[in-house]
């Protein structure tokens, strides 16, 4: 005869055990493979830690997503780009940097899985407490704001202009500068916008009111930059211990690269800048790598632009900041070290020009003497390029007009060692020289 099952039978104790264990262990796997996700619970928070900093009232976005309202009526959308990481707008595959916008795959997933429940909102009491956002500047009230004179006119077509606009910073004394914002009024014309200081004068005799022509330099030397805007960019902040300086009495000068739209439009940019107590303990030095040697026949997919520079002291690279137009597809910065390592430094592997800005890394790299680094980016003239501009396509050259091309990647490095600055200047100054050779950059 068989052993009875009773309640002191250590038979029926494993059964029942094993039954509840499968039984919950169901339960799990229902609720979190697609049960019980609502607005309230999961959603609100993961859109106001990555999104909402643009998708806000009077934001960068077309729209908030601070609201349930406001989402719940694009949950279907907000699953699709998220799906298919076209947002949040994050461009680099590798390495991590500050401040990523990357949603995780669990974070897709449950966007994703709201969506197909039909958006549900949850205990409305559950809802964590929206993000603040001061009025106007993302970093709230500067020390120092300026704007353009006066707003600027750009014709419905025609060629793209570099316009400089010059505004005196009135400040008595130097400053050390944490911190630069910049809003230009219409981002539909401003291709990017670069921020400069004078100390020589030159360019307030040179602008009569509405700016002056400016491709390239902004005309004076030394040409003091301060700052940068591209479309998707943050505020740029100086690390703690590496703020720049600010003449007393500088004029600010904005260098504006202007892409008409097919109507009249106008621009009036305004920059904001914060300052600190704080002097520098280091002085950052840029490594720019990049060619003017472009000239993409239509058709190729795999078109390919290099440079590279052997660095002569150890030093440190603390951020990395990409540029190219429409038909780049791949980006790729890596360092080889004098061991034969190799190190990325940055790799997009689908670049895409309405999102780029400067990576600080989320800590410092450090190169030793005689890295190479190296650039390497990958153009698509084709037809199967969806951001080419040309349809068909057709030949593509370096050039300053957004539909022409360029290859820049500039590494901000900090010496190791303070009394190798003057020698790593020196080189690069070297390099300028050679890759200028009277003209545009070459390899």
């Amino acid at each position: 005869m068989g052993q009875a099952l009773s309640p002191a039978n250590p038979s029926l104790s494993n059964l029942r055990h094993n039954i509840l264990v499968h039984l919950l262990g169901w339960l799990v796997a229902f609720w979190a493979g697609g049960a019980g996700v609502t607005y309230s619970h999961d959603v609100a928070a993961i859109l106001y830690r990555q999104c909402a900093a643009c998708h806000r009232p009077n934001g960068v976005a077309p729209f908030s997503l601070l609201t349930y309202q406001e989402t719940a009526k694009r949950a279907a959308l907000i699953s699709t780009v998220t799906h298919n990481r076209s947002m949040p707008p994050w461009l680099p595959a590798e390495p991590h940097f500050k401040d990523e916008r990357r949603l995780s795959d669990a974070e897709i997933s449950i966007l994703s899985r709201w969506a197909a429940q039909g958006a549900p909102e949850g205990n409305p009491a559950a809802t964590p407490a929206p993000p603040h956002f001061p009025d106007g500047w993302q970093l709230g009230p500067p020390d120092l704001e300026a704007q353009m004179a006066a707003a600027y006119d750009i014709p419905a077509d025609g060629p793209d202009e570099y316009r400089c606009f010059v505004e005196p910073s009135q400040i008595p004394r130097d400053r050390w500068v944490r911190a630069v914002d910049m809003q230009p009024a219409n981002r539909r014309v401003v291709h990017h916008a670069l921020l400069f200081q004078d100390i020589t004068g030159s360019a307030r005799q040179r602008d009569t009111g509405s700016g002056y022509e400016c491709f390239g330099t902004p005309g004076f030397l030394p040409a003091r930059g301060l700052a940068g805007w591209t479309p998707g960019a943050l505020p740029f902040r100086a690390p703690d211990d590496i703020p720049i300086l600010l003449h007393a009495g500088a004029d600010l000068v904005l260098q504006v690269h202007y892409h008409p739209s097919g109507k009249p439009e106008t621009d009036r940019t305004a920059v904001a800048l914060y300052f600190t107590d704080r002097k520098p303990t280091r002085q950052a030095l840029d490594i720019p790598l990049g060619s003017s040697r472009i000239d993409i026949p239509p058709g190729d997919r795999s078109y390919k632009v290099t440079d590279h520079f052997t660095i002569p002291v150890a030093v440190d690279a603390i951020g990395i900041n990409p540029h190219a137009h429409y038909i780049c597809k791949d980006m790729l910065g890596y360092a080889v070290l004098p061991n034969g390592t190799r190190r990325t430094l940055i790799h997009i592997p689908d670049w895409n020009f309405s999102w780029q800005q400067e990576y600080l890394y989320n800590a410092p790299v450090r190169l030793p003497a005689g890295t190479d680094v190296v650039m390497e980016f990958t153009y698509d003239n084709s037809g199967g390029n969806p951001r080419n501009p040309n349809h068909p396509p057709q030949r593509v050259v370096w050039g300053p007009s957004t539909t022409d091309e360029m290859a820049g990647l500039h590494i901000a490095v900090v010496p190791v060692h303070a009394e190798d600055q003057e020698d790593l200047a020196s080189a690069l100054w070297g390099k300028m020289i050679r890759a200028t050779g009277g003209g545009g950059l070459r390899k």
